[in-house]
């Protein structure tokens, strides 16, 4: 294999580390030599709650941009093509250079990233960095919107309504099950070690699975938490590939600043919760997710990394 090829199948390895709804990691990577292309798996799609796709996207869209800091960090320039139809996106690897450290420390933080479902720190979240979190969203291609405490109340509601609309749909239960709960072996979906033993006390709730974990949710409440809307201009496919993106970059921002987000998207999931939520924008954009958005607790470590499917499942290297 040419060293361009061993870096892309590298960096496909990295990105199965990506975040994705109920962890179905729905992507396929195939290798052609200098290119990486990426794939959705629609047998990984979550039909019930996510029928158009559009979270199966935005779960590549992370996965792509974890494909992306990978190559930073070994020092390959690249380029990205993204065609009309699949694939969803191509990684065309051009040339090697020298490793910048800023890269190597972004790839650290991939490394470390993790979806924490536990209540957040008192301490919230400083100006600068609901600033950076802004940024970041703006550099991966999408817009962030910090809600107000007005705005936070109407999600709030917004989100009740989404979940009792759930609790009583049979099929999406049957869906969730499937996905939710004990050891999960076969590497997808969220074990046991990640979801809390009880709802934690939060102002917006949290999704209930439906189990009960054995993540010690923790104290308080988090009444120090803030909560933001990640939207952009379009509703294309195209725009939530980058939405996952941009959550991908918001994440690494926040993780380099001490903060923790966890992705809510009950919110999306649902016609009326979406639309109600493209009025709390303004009906400026098309939301993609909520996103909670607080300050890390230094002295607890983070819950375990959710499991992840074998390379061998997601990578295919063509000669």
């Amino acid at each position: 294999m040419t060293t361009a090829t061993v870096a892309l199948a590298r960096a496909a390895d990295t990105a199965r580390l990506a975040p994705s709804v109920h962890n179905t990691q729905p992507w396929r990577w195939v290798v052609r030599g200098a290119r990486l292309e990426l794939y959705a798996v629609t047998g990984r799609q979550l039909r019930e709650q996510d029928p158009a796709g559009r979270l199966m996207l935005l779960s590549c869209g992370a996965a792509l941009h974890h494909a992306r800091v990978a190559l930073d960090a070994e020092g390959w320039t690249h380029r990205v093509e993204r065609p009309a139809a699949e694939p969803l996106a191509v990684i065309h690897a051009e040339a090697a250079g020298s490793v910048d450290p800023h890269a190597m420390h972004r790839l650290q933080l991939l490394l470390i990233r993790r979806t924490d479902r536990r209540v957040v720190s008192d301490e919230p979240v400083a100006p600068d960095v609901r600033e950076a979190l802004v940024d970041a969203a703006r550099l991966g291609g999408a817009r962030l919107q910090v809600l107000s405490r007005d705005q936070v109340l109407e999600l709030a509601v917004m989100i009740e309504h989404a979940g009792d609309a759930q609790r009583h749909d049979v099929r999406m239960i049957a869906e969730t099950a499937t996905w939710v709960g004990g050891d999960r072996p076969a590497g997808t979906g969220l074990p046991d070690a990640v979801i809390p033993a009880e709802l934690p006390l939060t102002t917006v709730a949290e999704r209930d699975f439906g189990v009960s974990g054995t993540l010690e949710a923790g104290a308080g409440h988090d009444n120090a938490a803030a909560y933001a809307v990640l939207y952009g201009d379009g509703d294309e496919p195209a725009d939530w590939l980058r939405a996952g993106e941009a959550l991908s970059e918001i994440w690494l921002a926040a993780i380099h600043r001490g903060a923790a987000v966890l992705p809510l998207s009950s919110p999306v999931e649902l016609d009326f919760t979406r639309q109600a939520l493209r009025r709390i924008l303004g009906e400026v954009g098309y939301p993609y997710l909520v996103l909670r958005l607080g300050t890390s607790d230094p002295d607890h470590a983070g819950p375990a990394h959710t499991p992840r499917l074998p390379g061998e499942q997601v990578i295919e290297i063509v000669d």
